[in-house]
C-alpha cells in the first residue's frame, strides 16, 4: 500500500530540511521504538524538521508519493504509538522545543510539541502558574506527546487530565494544510469540537505543531502521607470511602507490595519501611494554598483510614521525603521493566469498581498462571496491570497470555471501564478494540480516519 523509499525522496527530503535527514543504522534503531515492551520495527528515514513550513512541505510530498509519515516525540509511549508500523519516515519533532510566550494576565501558555513537560511546569511555576498533567515521565515526556496520548497521572484525581487544559491546537494535516482547532478561551461552543478531537488521536489525524493551554494557580502547599494495608482490595475499597468524605485529594497512589519493593530494589533505595505484612500503600497529597485547611483534610483522612486495617502510617515531614515517596511511585514502571519482560494494561474502572476490578486481575491471572504487579492512579478508577512473564512458556506468552487479556477486558467493560485511560490504544491494543465498542462505532472512528487522511499515510497501523 506505501511506496518504499527511493534515493530520489531521500534527496527531496535532504532539499527541504537541510540535511537533518538521517538514513544510517543508528539513527533508524533509535527510532524503531518507545518504552512499549521490545518491540522494534525500523522506519526507511529519520526526518527531523525545525518550521512549520518544512513539516507542511514534507507531507504534501509523501501525500502525494504515498510514503507512511509516524510522528515521534521523545518516544516514552507505552502503547506503541511512536512505533514506525509500516516502515517509511519517522518525523521527529525534538527541533520543536520553545515555549513561545506566558500569557500571565489570561493565564495561558503557547509551547511547540517538542517542550519537555517538567520544563514546561518549571517555567510556568515561576511565574506562580501551574500546568497540573504530571505523568511519570514527565522530566523526559514531551508535551506534544501528551496532548496526542490525553495523558494524565497521579494529580488527575484533582485536576483532570490533559484535555481539559488544551485550548487551542495548531495542526498539519496528512496534506500539508495548516489549521488551528479552535480559539484561545475558556469557552467555545462554535462548531465541532476539532480541539478535543485531536487531543487524544494519536498521531493519526494530523502533526500538532503549537499548543496553547490554560493554566491554573500554583498551590503553595502540599502535605504527604503513606498509608500501608494489610489486603490490597481493601486499600482499593479506602479510596472511595476518602472521596466520600469530602476530601479531593491531589494524589491518590495505589502500590502492591512488590511494586514497592521491586521499586526500592532498582533504586537501592530502602529508606521507606515495608511491614511484613502490608500488602499494598496508599499515597495521599493534599495541596492547596492555606495550611490549616490541608491539616484539616488529613484529619479527616485519618479519621476515615480508623475503620480499615492499615499499619503505621508514615507522614512526609521534609521536602526531601516528599521527593523520595514520589520518586519511588513514579520509578514504578521503569522497576517492572528492568526487572522482566512484561506486558502493561491501562484499565481504568469507575473509583468504586477498582476492588472487584483487582479482584478479577488476581483471579485470572492463577487461571492463567501470570503473576502480576498491579499499582497505579486509585483516584481515578486507573489501575496498571503488569504481566510479569517469568516462568511462562514462549507458547503461553504468545497464544494463551491474549485470551488471558480479552478475559480481562471484559470484565473491565462489564464494571463500566475501558481498556485504556492514558497510554492510548497504538499498536499494541488495536485488537482489543471490539470489546469496548460496537462495530458501528469503530466504523465512525475509520470515518473520521477517512475524513483528515483518505491516503492513510499519517501512523497508519494504529488504534483502528
Amino acid at each position: 500500500m506505501y511506496k518504499t523509499i527511493t534515493s530520489d525522496d531521500i534527496s527531496f527530503f535532504q532539499s527541504i530540511v537541510n540535511n537533518r535527514c538521517f538514513v544510517d543504522s543508528k539513527s533508524l534503531e533509535k527510532y524503531s521504538k518507545d518504552e512499549t515492551e521490545d518491540i522494534s520495527i525500523l522506519p526507511e528515514v529519520v526526518i527531523k524538521p525545525e518550521t512549520v513550513e518544512e513539516i507542511s512541505a514534507i507531507m504534501k510530498y509523501c501525500n502525494k508519493e504515498r510514503i507512511c509519515v509516524t510522528p515521534s516525540g521523545a518516544r516514552t509511549g507505552l502503547s506503541g504509538g511512536a512505533i514506525p508500523a509500516h516502515h517509511g519516515v519517522a518525523l521527529s519533532m525534538e527541533k520543536f522545543n520553545k515555549i513561545l510566550s506566558i500569557d500571565e494576565r489570561n493565564y495561558q501558555v503557547t509551547v511547540e510539541p517538542g517542550v519537555i513537560t517538567e520544563v514546561l511546569q518549571n517555567s510556568v511555576k515561576e511565574k506562580g502558574l501551574f500546568y497540573p498533567p504530571d505523568p511519570a515521565s514527565k522530566g523526559s515526556c514531551f508535551i506534544g506527546g501528551n496532548v496526542s496520548e490525553n495523558s494524565g497521572g497521579p494529580k488527575a484525581v484533582k485536576y483532570g487530565v490533559t484535555n481539559e487544559y488544551v485550548l487551542n491546537l495548531q495542526v498539519i494535516l496528512p496534506d500539508g494544510e495548516i489549521i488551528w482547532t479552535g480559539a484561545n478561551v475558556l469557552k467555545n461552543a462554535t462548531g465541532y469540537n476539532l480541539t478535543q478531537l485531536i487531543t487524544g488521536s494519536e498521531g493519526t489525524l494530523g502533526i500538532i505543531t503549537k499548543i496553547v493551554l490554560k493554566l491554573i494557580a500554583h498551590p503553595t502547599n502540599e502535605l504527604l502521607m503513606l498509608v500501608p494495608f494489610h489486603d490490597s482490595e481493601v486499600a482499593c475499597e479506602a479510596v472511595g470511602t476518602i472521596l466520600r468524605s469530602g476530601v479531593t485529594p491531589s494524589g491518590m497512589e495505589f502500590m502492591e507490595r512488590d511494586a514497592l519493593l521491586w521499586t526500592q530494589e532498582f533504586l537501592e533505595d530502602r529508606s521507606i519501611r515495608v511491614g511484613d505484612d502490608d500488602a499494598a500503600h496508599l499515597l495521599i497529597e493534599v495541596d492547596g494554598f492555606d495550611p490549616e485547611v490541608l491539616m484539616a483534610d488529613c484529619t479527616k483522612i485519618m479519621d476515615v483510614l480508623e475503620s480499615f486495617d492499615t499499619g503505621e502510617i508514615l507522614f512526609a515531614e521534609s521536602q526531601a521525603q516528599k521527593d523520595t515517596l514520589w520518586k519511588l511511585r513514579r520509578s514504578v514502571g521503569e522497576a517492572v521493566k528492568a526487572n522482566s519482560i512484561y506486558k502493561e494494561e491501562d484499565t481504568v474502572v469507575p473509583r468504586s469498581e477498582l476492588p472487584t476490578l483487582l479482584h478479577h486481575v488476581k483471579r485470572i491471572g492463577n487461571e492463567y498462571g501470570f503473576k502480576s504487579i498491579c499499582y497505579g492512579h486509585a483516584g481515578d478508577g486507573n489501575l496498571h496491570v503488569n504481566i510479569i512473564k517469568g516462568e511462562l512458556t514462549d507458547d503461553q506468552w504468545n497464544n494463551e497470555l491474549p485470551i488471558a487479556i480479552r478475559e480481562l477486558f471484559a470484565e473491565v467493560v462489564q464494571l463500566g471501564g475501558t481498556i485504556s485511560g492514558e497510554h492510548g490504544i497504538g499498536l499494541v491494543q488495536k485488537q482489543y478494540m471490539d470489546i469496548p465498542f460496537s462495530k458501528k462505532s469503530l466504523g465512525l472512528m475509520a470515518s473520521i480516519k477517512e475524513v483528515f487522511d483518505p491516503n492513510r499515510i499519517l501512523n497508519p497501523g494504529k488504534i483502528i
